[in-house]
């Protein structure tokens, strides 16, 4: 018997180095992007209780931006820090461990918190899965934006879908099939982007290479985003 608890110990112990070993295990925002925290000429960060907000002028259109999977939060902080310079204030949510399908309901505090008139949800990879599944089960926000991300269930709600035409990470079989869960749909490719390049946290195991920068690929994202937003509001 004691060979058997002694046994089952070291398994739980094993299992829980592993979990501690895990959730450490991410990719790191660059220093580039921290400098982001500071904001910039028309832009303010502030922490919130579930990440940052990045406030420009705009004042009716919220996005909330759930990241990818094991990337730290303020990777996207030049992104949204465009996209806030250009009239849609955003919302990036630190994720539970980094891992956003801990966190989907996210949305649910900031959007009671706050006072927009629309809200557009969004996320990365594996945090737009996790968007695109609170979108189906909520009625509480008006457009999903997915980069490099999917659906698996049917979203009523205008989707705007933005690949880079190097990703080597996204499934594009699994995201080809996912388009017949989309009732209003508009997608863009970045020619030259990559998988990686919609945050700040270096380059992705297994992801292509871009032929352009992080910031061309996160400008060309912003001006997609705004340019969708304005169509359906």
């Amino acid at each position: 018997m004691k060979k058997r608890y002694m046994a089952v110990i070291i398994v739980l112990l094993a299992i829980a180095l592993f979990g501690i070993y895990y959730v450490h295990d991410f990719s790191h925002t660059d220093s580039e992007a921290l400098k982001y925290m500071n904001g910039s000429e028309n832009v303010s960060v502030s922490k919130v209780s579930n990440g940052v907000f990045l406030d420009g002028p705009g004042n009716d259109t919220a996005l909330i931006f759930y990241p990818g999977a094991k990337i730290e939060y303020t990777s996207y902080l030049p992104l949204m820090n465009d996209l806030a310079s250009k009239g849609v204030d955003s919302y990036i949510v630190e994720m539970p461990f980094n891992l956003a399908f801990l966190g989907t309901k996210s949305a649910d505090d900031i959007i009671k918190s706050s006072n927009y008139s629309h809200y557009v949800l969004a996320g990365h990879s594996l945090g737009g899965y996790a968007a695109s599944s609170y979108c189906t089960s909520h009625d509480n926000v008006d457009a999903l934006v997915l980069l490099a991300g999917y659906s698996n269930k049917e979203i009523d709600i205008p989707v705007l879908s933005i690949y880079g035409s190097n990703d080597k990470s996204l499934n594009i079989n699994t995201y080809n099939d996912s388009k017949v869960y989309y009732k209003n749909f508009t997608e863009h490719i970045i020619e030259g982007g990559n998988h990686g390049q919609f945050g700040n946290y270096g380059l992705q195991k297994g992801d292509g290479n871009a032929t352009i920068n992080s910031t061309q690929q996160q400008n060309e994202t912003a001006n997609e985003i705004i340019k969708f937003i304005n169509s359906i509001f």
